[in-house]
């Protein structure tokens, strides 16, 4: 298992002001200097990473105090330039809210360039509340978002003459990246999936699926994956293809390692508060969708808010303690469903503090990365069990 590190390089001195961190929130609420503080302090974080051997992981959203970083190839260029060894992974690129999905493939060719073929690209669908800030359209989300990943599949891949491109909503009479990108036919592509049938359309692609924060659920999204990928390349997929994303606070003493945890919890509180006529605009969501929620299922839209660290670590949400105590709860959820090869790690998260950031990254990279990295893979026969 590869450990990448992730933080949502949230504005934390607004959580405590009521109301919503999203699209609502007043931007007189934000102190620019501190911002800049803060977004140097979660690049400092990144550059430890780099030099404790773990991978790195960069989102982006908008008008949001949780989540500053508002380009993942912004943040990726400065950090291609800043760091040696690790890959370099934008989960994601909300594909369809872009008006030009040519500068994406610019972007990310030109990042590729920087880092040395060190980049990874995710291409997701993004935020519901963020559609208002793009002004795009939620009808036919979808299809934009199919287009514009194929023109950027197209344009990358290209290395033959210049051509031109007439799509049903985008035009462009001439497709030519200046730079190329190093990795060819192009820079490893990852999506994310909250369901098995989601997961199941990464891998007819044979692209990384990755799947946030969805517990239980894990295990049928990364069957519905294998399912598909067996059946498209008529082998297993390998455990590389396959990412879960979660909180992890570890410290040498449990008490410590727990007071880390509940300074990481206020991300699972202020992700949720948003104003309910952003939360799910009309068109956005497939039909299937919305009559799993009304049913009662999360269908990985939700993040549900827990009352204790033990319930968060119970739910595969929070993985937290010693190192012996987060190696054996991640090597028991590896087993519970079915494997995964990466770890997407929220090792800073709410309002965890520099310092114990460093101490939690250090102590993840030297005690529990080299065991992980040893993980047996399960066993065939029990990765397509039912689970009861």
């Amino acid at each position: 298992m590869i450990i990448w590190q992730f933080s949502e390089q949230a504005y934390y001195p607004a959580f405590q002001r009521p109301g919503a961190m999203r699209v609502t929130l007043p931007q007189n609420q934000c102190d620019p200097r501190e911002a800049g503080r803060l977004l140097n302090r979660y690049l400092d974080e990144y550059m430890l990473a780099d030099e404790l051997g773990l991978n790195i992981m960069i989102n982006e959203h908008h008008a949001a105090a949780t989540c500053m970083s508002t380009s993942c190839m912004t943040t990726l260029s400065i950090l291609a330039r800043q760091t040696q060894k690790a890959r370099l992974l934008a989960l994601g690129i909300p594909l369809a809210n872009r008006s030009n999905p040519l500068r994406v493939a610019e972007e990310i060719a030109m990042v590729d360039c920087l880092s040395g073929g060190r980049l990874e690209v995710g291409l997701v669908k993004g935020a519901p509340y963020e559609l208002f800030m793009s002004n795009r359209q939620p009808t036919g989300f979808m299809d934009r978002f199919w287009e514009a990943h194929d023109l950027i599949v197209a344009a990358l891949a290209n290395e033959g003459d210049n051509f031109s491109w007439q799509g049903e909503h985008f035009h462009y009479r001439t497709v030519s990246l200046w730079p190329r990108a190093i990795q060819a036919p192009h820079p490893p592509i990852w999506m994310t999936a909250s369901s098995a049938s989601s997961a199941r359309e990464h891998g007819r692609l044979g692209y990384t699926c990755a799947t946030f924060l969805s517990g239980a659920v894990a295990r049928q999204v990364f069957m519905g994956y294998r399912e598909a990928y067996a059946a498209q390349f008529g082998q297993q997929p390998g455990l590389d293809r396959l990412g879960y994303l979660a909180v992890v606070a570890c410290a040498d003493n449990r008490a410590e390692a727990y007071k880390r945890a509940e300074a990481m919890r206020s991300y699972f509180a202020t992700a949720a508060r948003c104003d309910p006529q952003f939360r799910n605009p009309w068109g956005f969501n497939p039909v299937e969708a919305n009559v799993h929620a009304l049913l009662g299922g999360r269908g990985g839209k939700a993040i549900p808010v827990y009352d204790s660290i033990d319930d968060y670590i119970k739910a595969g949400l929070m993985f937290v303690g010693t190192p012996d105590d987060v190696y054996e709860q991640l090597a028991a959820f590896h087993e519970e469903t079915g494997g995964f090869g990466n770890l997407l790690m929220m090792g800073q998260a709410g309002e965890l503090n520099h310092e114990d950031t460093v101490d939690s990254l250090t102590l993840i990279a030297k005690e529990v990365a080299p065991r992980l990295k040893e993980l047996p893979d399960v066993p065939l026969e029990t990765r397509y069990e039912a689970v009861g």
